[in-house]
């Protein structure tokens, strides 16, 4: 027990035994997650499935599953696993990045009003067919469009004197974000039909149930190359957590980091919600547990905030799915109903230590 504290001290950790841990139960959770749901596959069962496809591996594995099973595994259940991982992932880095940006650890990813942008597009997608001609991806893309226009404005009107002015850039999320849920609530009221204000409705509300294989190669892709360039720049982030001054003092390129980091930010939250709506407070909890737990360095905050966040989704998405099956929740109705009160307590700790 004294080996597993010192493991996990805050001063020191033991970062390749904290890593390792990690992703041991991230694995794990990937093997019991794909077998839970309406219709249980037994986590045996799922090994075996998952192993015979590994090339190699899968001539020793005989079959005694049903189809049923197999396409159970592999057609649903896995991609929405593996998705859950990559979305998890994707707003916990996101949320590391948004509050070394705004120096503020309440910040989270959605802060610059990119959610509010993409849900705008793609309701007009999903109501009115705006974006049909874009074929099966008309909602990912749809979406992903919106917040890029809004992250556009957003950077444009926080430049001051050719540099990011973080105070106007906070506002001007937040006027930019009001402005883009009014043109989806107009759009909503105009809405043609009941049920694609529904679906347009269970999408806002962030939600894994169309997960396919083909749309989780892009935003893995833009969270590993993000992840790096974050990691190449984690002396940077550290710094700016000591204030402007500071770290121009101490050598960093403030303005050319921050321009780096709005970037970073909006394409992982663009790309995050194309595929999977709006899920809230994961980029704002997540962090935070990761710095509770090794301290505030950036270079151990990153990958672990990532396994942690996709952990979360993870078991919060199956939650989603089992607590009124065979109905769903959307996973963002249970993260907020999770976070909000999470976010209260650590607004009311972080007054505490500033008195």
């Amino acid at each position: 027990m004294g080996a597993f504290k010192k493991s996990f001290n805050r001063a020191e950790p033991n970062m390749p035994l904290i890593i390792i841990l990690l992703v041991i139960v991230a694995i794990a959770t990937a093997l019991l997650a794909t077998g839970l749901g309406p219709v249980s596959v037994a986590p045996g069962t799922t090994a075996k499935i998952l192993l015979s496809r590994i090339p190699g591996i899968g001539r020793y594995i005989s079959q005694t599953w049903e189809t049923l099973d197999q396409n159970i595994v592999l057609g649903l259940r896995l991609p929405r696993v593996c998705l859950g991982m990559i979305v998890g992932a994707s707003l916990a880095v996101c949320g590391v990045t948004m509050q070394a940006l705004v120096r503020n650890h309440l910040a989270d990813p959605f802060i610059l009003g990119v959610s509010s942008g993409a849900a705008a597009f793609a309701t007009l997608g999903m109501l009115f067919g705006a974006f049909s001609f874009l074929g099966a991806y008309s909602l990912s893309i749809s979406a992903f469009i919106g917040s890029a226009i809004t992250i556009v404005f957003v950077y444009v009107i926080s430049r001051v004197r050719g540099r990011i002015n973080i105070t106007q850039l906070l506002l001007s999320g937040v006027a930019i974000s009001m402005i883009m849920d009014g043109v989806t609530s107009i759009i909503k009221l105009s809405a043609p039909n009941a049920l694609g204000l529904h679906n347009a409705e269970f999408w806002m509300s962030g939600s894994l149930a169309g997960a396919k294989w083909a749309y989780l190669q892009l935003p893995l892709v833009v969270l590993l190359i993000c992840l790096a360039v974050l990691m190449l720049n984690y002396r940077g982030l550290n710094l700016l957590l000591l204030g402007h001054e500071s770290a121009i003092a101490l050598g960093c390129n403030v303005r050319r980091l921050q321009k780096l980091l709005v970037l970073l930010a909006s394409l992982i939250a663009g790309v995050t919600i194309a595929v999977s709506g709006t899920i809230g407070f994961v980029g704002l909890m997540v962090p935070h547990f990761t710095r509770l737990l090794v301290g505030g360095d950036h270079r151990k905050v990153l990958p672990l905030s990532a396994l942690l966040g996709a952990i979360l989704v993870v078991w919060v998405d199956v939650a989603a799915r089992m607590v009124i099956a065979p109905e769903e929740l959307p996973v963002g109705i249970l993260t907020a109903v999770i976070g909000g009160p999470l976010f209260i307590w650590l607004l009311k700790r972080n007054t505490k230590e500033k008195k």
